[in-house]
């Protein structure tokens, strides 16, 4: 699938789909709204969340409506990756089970990056009042905390991301790529898969 199409179709719709899930992400994680770059994430993703917002209940901390938004996006690019590279669409189901195959394996990316950005700013610029850097400590926290708690106090050196780091890599490699390969999902039509 190293087609030119497919390319451009992931590229933009995996922009797309990464904003969706950065709100539902900052919505888990209680972030702060005020903030710039949060509002800008709104922004770009409110007119198709008001669509489905209107029809979906919100459920305690999160909306719905987002989380269907980042489904019908991954599905939607799955379908027209497809149909791009010249291949037959499968049954709705293995479409559907592929969806949530993507969407989980971009919480993975994003948490991954999320972290690793984290500790490159905690290096370079570690009393940083920067939007995004708060913006990164509210996203990765919510992971981060629960390990942090269970490790020694080792005198200031937190090794935590190190154990995340191994989960994150644990849950792709026998979660995400064995229920990938379990469903038939061919390489290469989601980023990262």
């Amino acid at each position: 699938m190293s087609n030119a199409g497919v390319f451009l179709v992931q590229t933009v719709f995996g922009l797309y789909l990464t904003l969706v899930i950065i709100r539902f992400m900052l919505q888990l994680a209680k972030a702060d709204f005020y903030n710039p770059l949060a509002q800008a994430v709104v922004k770009m993703t409110q007119p198709f969340v008001t669509i489905l917002q209107k029809v979906m209940p919100r459920t305690g901390r999160f909306s719905l409506a987002t989380l269907v938004l980042a489904f019908l996006v991954q599905l939607l690019l799955i379908v027209v990756v497809l149909l791009i590279a010249g291949f037959d669409l499968p049954n709705p189901m293995s479409l559907a089970v592929w969806s949530l195959i993507g969407l989980a394996s971009q919480v993975l990316d994003l948490l991954f990056f999320a972290i690793l950005a984290s500790i490159v700013l905690s290096w370079l610029a570690p009393q940083t009042n920067h939007p995004g850097a708060y913006l990164l400590h509210q996203l990765t926290e919510p992971v981060m905390s629960p390990v942090r708690r269970m490790l020694p106090n080792l005198g200031g050196l937190d090794f935590s991301p190190i154990l995340v780091f191994i989960m994150i890599n644990l849950v792709d490699m026998l979660v995400i790529q064995n229920a990938a390969s379990t469903f038939g999902m061919p390489r290469g039509l989601v980023l990262g898969l």
